[in-house]
């Protein structure tokens, strides 16, 4: 028999299913993505800790390292659709355990490269495969997530992507300095695979997990509290929308705008900080890991914070769209203070760290709730696909950022590189508030999304 939906409280009632009474595997499953993210971003920041010894042995400019940074983010962008289609074709299991083996592959693949050309080539082929992540987490977070739970789940599992960049900064250089490079990208991208392991063995969907039980189901799947038209949740696939219907929704568009915006900010951190604190402060080597660990250390803060903010609001009776709307707008205040962490550092070097730390926190709370507009306003067989798309722009928008930014400063200042990092922190302090702005303009309610069943894929 096909399990239905509950009926479940309205906004702002008491839930009397106490996580005791209703279980907690869902939190399981948000663990297990967790720990992929973290692999995720632990493979795509080892490169930044490497520049150093990769200059070195490659004699490489900032320009080199810039084309570089761009085939990644060219191949991550074009990767993001693909990704999110074929995630929703194969199914978050399956789909979830290819990517992370390839881009596993890709990510040990690296200590074969013997020139700067491979280096390109391997990072394309890691930016492509690790385009899978994102797509399959949010999916996962959908299948197995209350709408009320989303954007906390969502944040958990995105903290992962900070907690690799905590842990890359900490033990890279240590790699690189005792053992060689090579094994840097070696050991780092083989931890992949114990991923995979688990993953196989414990991950199924609500409608086919046999540790799940009843209460939980009923629970998972009870979206009433956020105004959401209760579904019959089927074992069996739907048929999937095109990209062509999806992206004809304003909804698709709004989402695109605001990944293109903000993305790459934060690619702007994980590929340039350990750069900005050697130039700026004369750091080297393992000296920058602890400012970069601490700025990923409240990044993770943020993310989880991120997800509790709407949470809080949703509790005090706001609709969940309209408690994302206003945990969205203050975020994006909270990033402005970065234009400012030049001036700051001259003062002190940890207070800049502490304003881009801030401004990276602000980021990845951020990031937990644009994600989780994604599953407010389309049904989850459509989530991967439009997650894909809204990765693809902001894929696009890194590379406009790196190519006609970052790189034209690069070149335009070499030898002030400190006005190249001021304009910078001036874009990335004003990002989120025009991508505020265009994405509630384009929808300014909730208005869920109904596909059509007939349409094909």
């Amino acid at each position: 028999m096909t399990p239905t939906v509950s009926t479940a409280p309205p906004p702002g009632a008491t839930n009397h299913n106490s996580n005791a009474t209703v279980g907690k595997y869902r939190w399981t499953i948000c663990a297990l993505v967790f720990f992929a993210t973290t692999i995720n971003y632990l493979d795509r920041a080892v490169i930044s800790l490497l520049k150093p010894y990769l200059q070195t042995a490659f004699e490489w400019k900032d320009t080199d390292y810039a084309n570089i940074e761009i085939a990644f983010k060219l191949a991550y962008a074009i990767g993001m659709v693909g990704a999110g289609r074929a995630v929703d074709k194969l199914g978050t299991k399956l789909g979830y355990a290819l990517a992370t083996t390839l881009w596993s592959v890709a990510a040990m693949g690296h200590a074969l490269v013997s020139s700067t050309l491979g280096f390109g080539v391997a990072r394309a082929f890691l930016g492509i495969t690790e385009a899978g992540n994102f797509p399959a987490a949010i999916k996962t977070t959908a299948e197995w997530f209350p709408q009320r739970e989303r954007a906390l789940a969502t944040g958990i599992f995105n903290s992962g992507s900070n907690v690799g960049a905590i842990i890359a900064p900490l033990s890279v250089p240590f790699i690189a300095e005792r053992y060689g490079w090579q094994w840097a990208f070696l050991i780092t991208g083989a931890l992949g695979f114990i991923w995979l392991v688990l993953w196989m063995l414990v991950y199924d969907t609500p409608a086919k997990s046999k540790r799940l039980s009843k209460a939980e189901f009923d629970y998972i799947n009870a979206d009433l509290p956020a105004g959401l038209p209760t579904e019959s949740v089927v074992v069996e696939e739907k048929p999937k929308a095109s990209w062509g219907k999806l992206l004809g929704f304003r909804q698709t568009w709004a989402f695109v705008a605001g990944k293109f915006l903000t993305d790459p900010i934060w690619w702007f951190y994980l590929f340039w900080l350990p750069d900005f604190l050697g130039k700026e402060y004369n750091l080297k080597g393992t000296q920058v890991a602890l400012p970069v660990a601490a700025v990923y250390v409240l990044s993770s803060i943020g993310s989880v914070s991120g997800g509790y903010l709407p949470l809080g609001f949703i509790k005090r009776g706001l609709p969940a769209f309209a408690a994302r709307k206003r945990t969205m707008l203050l975020i994006a205040c909270c990033v402005f203070p970065i234009v400012f962490a030049q001036y700051l550092g001259q003062l002190n070097m940890w207070l800049a760290v502490l304003v881009i730390g801030i401004a990276a926190a602000a980021h990845q709370a951020w990031s937990a709730n644009i994600f989780t507009t994604v599953s407010d306003m389309f049904p989850k067989r459509a989530v991967a696909s439009v997650t894909g798309i809204g990765g693809m722009a902001g894929g696009l928008g890194g590379i406009a950022f790196t190519a006609l930014i970052q790189k034209q400063l690069i070149v335009h200042y070499s030898e002030q590189p400190e006005t190249a990092y001021f304009i910078t922190f001036l874009i990335c302090g004003g990002a989120y508030l025009l991508a505020w702005l265009i994405m509630f303009t384009l929808v300014p309610r909730m208005e869920p999304i109904q596909l059509d069943e007939e349409v094909k894929a």
